[in-house]
């Protein structure tokens, strides 16, 4: 018999996150390496950690989690976003509570492409009148 899993997929700026949950004790492990050594700011464990808390299932499962592409604070919005998904695969009642929460709203924001003529997507030259 097959160990019951769930699935689910975050997504941040260009931070991928595949998330599994399987049922444990409260480990998070990303990457191969626990969340204390990938993280080395707390905040960004707490906002990884957000949907679990807020649903208080904490110590309900084990999280294992293959993130890519981005920077931390990135790859951090990409696996709550996926553990707040795969929660959702567990147990369909818990959808008002992170909804309302804006876990399972996909952060759309992204970086603004460089236009010619500029030295950044916005940044002019320096002007000078002669």
């Amino acid at each position: 018999m097959a160990i019951e899993q769930y699935r689910g997929t975050g997504r941040r700026k260009t931070s991928v996150a595949q998330v599994r949950l399987l049922p444990g004790n409260g480990n998070i492990v990303i990457n191969g390496r626990d969340i204390d050594d990938f993280f080395n700011y707390e905040t960004l464990r707490v906002v990884a950690k957000e949907p679990l808390t807020i649903t208080e299932t904490e110590n309900k499962f084990d999280v294992i989690v293959k993130v890519e592409g981005g920077g931390f604070t990135g790859q951090a919005g990409a696996i709550r976003h996926g553990i707040a998904r795969a929660l959702i695969e567990n147990d369909a009642e818990l959808r008002p509570v992170l909804k309302s929460a804006g876990f399972l709203t996909r952060d759309p924001r992204m970086k603004e492409r460089k236009k010619y003529g500029l030295k950044k997507a916005r940044k002019s030259p320096q002007f000078s009148k002669r």
